[in-house]
């Protein structure tokens, strides 16, 4: 029995017990993959897909990722001074053992879908630690909101909104309530504290 499957933009056909190179999957060395974009199904019994066969899927065990040969790509020019360039470059890969071919219930078999490194459609665990800094901007969000915009009072400008902001002073309300004489870390004015009363109302 064999399959013809999709990844990457590429066909690729199949047997069990194969080890093919792809273009790069979301998968660790080790992890159980399930290819659900099956062509065809070749055997006893061969099914052409329309442009899939339904239910129909190839499962195959990572091995590792890797990279390709290296590809030289080399530019030269005949004039202005015999001008060249040299760049390198070496595809990422993932090399796969295919363990089994299904020719239908793919669906229930429960094992993760075989999805490109760079696509949309990529397992949410795929990008941790930029889901976790939108969480932490939208739990920063709401104390910004609270803050003042200190510029706002007269002969406070942004150097000394910073200052003030390093003091601890975010808001109108808690600049109101600096007693003149005794605050030490910046210098601020009885004038700005007065503006802060009426601003904070």
């Amino acid at each position: 029995m064999f399959a013809v499957l999709k990844t990457g933009g590429k066909q690729y056909k199949v047997q069990a017990g194969d080890v093919l190179r792809v273009e790069k999957l979301a998968a660790d060395a080790g992890e159980k993959i399930q290819f659900n974009e099956v062509l065809m199904v070749g055997g006893d019994n061969t099914v052409v897909g329309a442009p899939f066969v339904e239910g129909a899927a190839v499962q195959a065990d990572v091995i590792d990722q890797i990279k390709g040969e290296k590809l030289i790509k080399f530019v030269k020019r005949r004039r202005k001074h015999s001008s060249k360039r040299t760049v390198g470059h070496r595809q990422k890969l993932t090399l796969v053992r295919i363990t089994d071919i299904l020719a239908s219930g793919a669906d229930k078999s429960g094992v993760k879908a075989a999805v490109g490194a760079g696509s949309v459609a990529a397992p949410a665990e795929a990008k941790p630690a930029k889901k976790a800094a939108k969480a932490e901007a939208k739990a920063e969000a709401p104390a910004a909101a609270a803050a003042d915009d200190l510029t706002a009072i007269n002969g406070v400008g942004p150097a000394a909104a910073k200052k003030l902001a390093d003091a601890g002073i975010t808001s109108f309300a808690q600049l109101a309530a600096v007693d003149v004489d005794s605050f030490d870390a910046v210098k601020v004015k009885p004038e700005w504290v007065a503006q802060a009363a009426e601003l904070a109302k």
